[in-house]
């Protein structure tokens, strides 16, 4: 019959290892919340990576840009809100987008990589004096409703768990009448919950840019470029990236703590069949 294998190696030495048993689990200790300090720094950086704050961005994070395209929005409008969309793509920064009359539809959910918005700029280009008929005015209506537009933006940063967001308004800020009172709640509770919104204004009235300057303050209004004489060109589009430093650097030295960690608080090897011996 044969004896079982024993937990431990049988020694009269054995309080002579009892302070290298201290030292070696202090070091596990240490190594190990090393290793995993540095892996959420790792974490955190990457989640940051390749963003960029803009006057349209704040946050420099994935941004819903909330694009009006009622009546009131004239052929000089839209190069404008063609501006807009060309400094953002520039930026790079992640960008969701909802296009909005009488109702709000849903183009790019947020996180959505800026490059997408490329295509749709051909909708905002005039030619002959003229904008593009876009795919979406035959389901819009006369009328013009902003607190439906933002309520979706808003759901969309709840829905895919965007925290904090940021909405980009770009709107001539003129709304239904009874949409007023809807519209103020709607801002008020965007920015109460953590959520900055910001508006670029296509030649908005008084009144309207007194509304919005009254709810969100003078800061939350970002320039809008005049529109260039003759239309705009091609849009040129340098992808380029920018080398991780902090990502490199802090999964190098969480490798290295696990690299440690087996040297200096592995365990004791020993020969095969040490410590039992057949009864």
């Amino acid at each position: 019959m044969r004896g079982r294998r024993p937990r431990s190696v049988p020694t009269i030495d054995g309080a002579t290892f009892r302070r290298a048993q201290v030292r070696t689990g202090a070091f596990r200790v240490v190594l190990v919340v090393l290793a995993v300090a540095l892996v959420a720094l790792a974490w955190d950086s990457a989640r940051k990576l390749e963003t960029h704050t803009t006057e349209l961005s704040p946050r420099g994070a994935s941004v819903v840009v909330v694009v009006d395209l009622s009546l009131s929005i004239v052929g000089q409008d839209y190069l404008q809100i063609r501006d807009v969309l060309e400094r953002l793509i520039q930026a790079g920064n992640p960008t969701g987008l909802v296009v909005f009359s009488d109702t709000a539809y849903e183009l790019l959910p947020p996180r959505t990589p800026v490059k997408e918005i490329v295509p749709l700029l051909r909708y905002f280009t005039m030619r002959n004096g003229s904008v593009p008929r876009n795919p979406w005015e035959q389901s819009f209506q006369a009328g013009t409703r902003i607190s439906t537009a933002l309520e979706v933006a808003y759901r969309m940063l709840r829905r895919d768990h965007v925290r904090p967001g940021s909405i980009l308004l770009v709107s001539d800020l003129a709304t239904a009448p009874d949409d007023y009172a809807a519209l103020g709640r709607t801002l008020r509770r965007i920015t109460a919950s953590g959520d900055a919104v910001r508006v670029a204004p296509l030649s908005p009235s008084a009144d309207a840019r007194q509304f919005f300057r009254y709810v969100l303050g003078a800061d939350a209004f970002a320039n809008v470029a005049a529109p260039k004489a003759g239309g705009s060109g091609p849009l040129g589009i340098r992808l380029h990236g920018e080398l991780p430093v902090g990502l490199l650097a802090a999964s190098a030295l969480a490798l290295l703590a696990l690299a440690a960690h087996e040297i200096l608080a592995g365990r004791l090897a020993l020969p095969a069949g040490a410590g039992w011996r057949k009864a």
